[in-house]
């Protein structure tokens, strides 16, 4: 009875409670409103221009800015987590350079789908229960995911400006309820990243002029899956076979020490989404795109802007036995493909 009686008083710990048993791991309470400091730091980076082509960060800053702005009747955010931390080392594949290294992230389902699905049972529960209006969002609009989870007690955002949770290092896929039911604060985290720089030091391109600053134009998550065009060939040699993202700096970073692999099985690495033969990905036409990534992140992108990444990491190879891949690249239709193709043909036969 008493802790039925508590769920009454405090619907935080019902939805904290539904929450769990559908699989989240990390749940929080927070208003729906964000300090200055996130609208500084927002502010601060699109003035430097490294949101590079993102321009839809621009465009609905203010939105990003204050959950207000994006809705007025929003009065609480119920901020969510779900772990996808890696049973083993994220960064093997990097030894393998006839290899692709995919983000752990996206080595299965799509997490919008699954992420999302779940956000909406908790929503309804929410509504079913206490009545209010309710909004859910999964990187799917102008919000400041991270700084919510940080505001909303899930962790802190480390000097990669992710989050970081004690309990679940750098690997958490985060969402959001945006409702109208006014719900008490939890208390945030306090930064625990100390004198610590090891995610700063990981970053192969430099990608972070300052701790808790990254510019986007440099990092190598941004310039395979966002930036459109030829990758800079003054960064493609730092990007080696990272074929879509990249994870050095949350693989990094100490506290993923007390992360548990994560249990959700559509989010568990597809053996043929591991470490996949970069010749293999090289043969694939616009078809066999579609049908050996369906379903998951990396379709997203399209055949095209994917297959200048493996033409890089090609390049980066030192394989000659990958050079008729290369070739075949190099023929391709698409003229950015060509382009990448033709400077990994170079690279491998020793002329760049």
């Amino acid at each position: 009875m008493a802790g039925a009686d508590h769920a009454s008083h405090d619907p935080r710990a019902a939805i904290r409670a539904r929450a769990h048993a559908l699989g989240f791991q990390a749940v929080g309470f927070c208003a729906a409103a964000l300090g200055a400091e996130a609208s500084a730091r927002l502010a601060d980076f699109l003035a430097a221009g490294w949101h590079g082509g993102m321009g839809w960060m621009e465009r609905r800053a203010a939105q990003r800015a204050d959950p207000r702005a994006l809705w007025p009747q929003a009065r609480s955010v119920i901020a969510l987590g779900l772990s996808y931390a890696p049973a083993e080392d994220p960064l093997a594949v990097l030894a393998r350079p006839d290899r692709g290294n995919i983000s752990v992230y996206a080595r299965n389902r799509d997490y919008h789908e699954v992420f999302k699905g779940r956000l909406k049972t908790l929503a309804q529960f929410v509504v079913a229960r206490y009545g209010p209006e309710v909004k859910v969002f999964v990187d799917t609009a102008p919000v400041m995911e991270k700084p919510l989870a940080a505001r909303a007690g899930l962790g802190w955002q480390g000097k990669h400006t992710n989050l970081v949770s004690r309990r679940h290092g750098s690997w958490l896929f985060l969402g959001e309820i945006y409702t109208t039911l006014d719900l008490p604060e939890d208390a945030p985290h306090a930064d625990r990243c100390g004198s610590c720089t090891r995610c700063l030091r990981a970053c192969p391109t430099d990608a972070f002029p300052a701790p808790y600053r990254l510019d986007a134009r440099r990092c190598i998550s941004y310039l395979t899956i966002e930036h459109h065009g030829p990758i800079p060939e003054a960064l493609r040699p730092a990007i080696g076979n990272r074929i879509y993202g990249c994870d050095d700096c949350l693989a990094a970073c100490p506290w993923n020490r007390f992360a548990q692999a994560g249990r959700e099985a559509k989010l568990q690495a597809r053996p043929d989404l591991t470490a996949p033969a970069l010749s293999e990905l090289a043969a694939l036409d616009d078809t066999g795109f579609r049908a050996r990534f369906a379903g998951t992140a990396i379709k997203r992108i399209g055949r095209d802007r994917f297959a200048r990444n493996v033409a890089v990491a090609i390049g980066n190879a030192g394989e000659p036995a990958l050079l008729p891949a290369a070739t075949r690249l190099a023929a391709d239709a698409d003229p950015v493909v060509a382009e990448a193709g033709a400077w990994a043909g170079a690279r491998l036969a020793g002329r760049v």
